[in-house]
């Protein structure tokens, strides 16, 4: 897992939210903590695209399953 750099998450805003509120990197994805929507970060690249969003629930189950394993 690659860590963005602090100057660019502090750019990066929730598309999907009127009031454009940051986000939060956890593991391979961004997060919107209004909406609880989970934006994916491949090859380092954020991918902000509303139809490639998972909800927060589905990245925090698998988080669960890992450290378990």
């Amino acid at each position: 897992m690659a860590k963005l750099a602090p100057e660019l998450l502090a750019l990066l805003a929730c598309p999907a939210c009127e009031e454009r509120p940051p986000l939060r990197q956890q593991a391979n994805y961004l997060v919107c903590d209004r909406c609880q929507r989970a934006y994916p970060i491949r090859e380092d690249i954020p991918v902000l695209l509303e139809e490639e969003a998972i909800p927060l629930s589905a990245i925090q189950g698998k988080e669960e399953s890992s450290q378990q394993a």
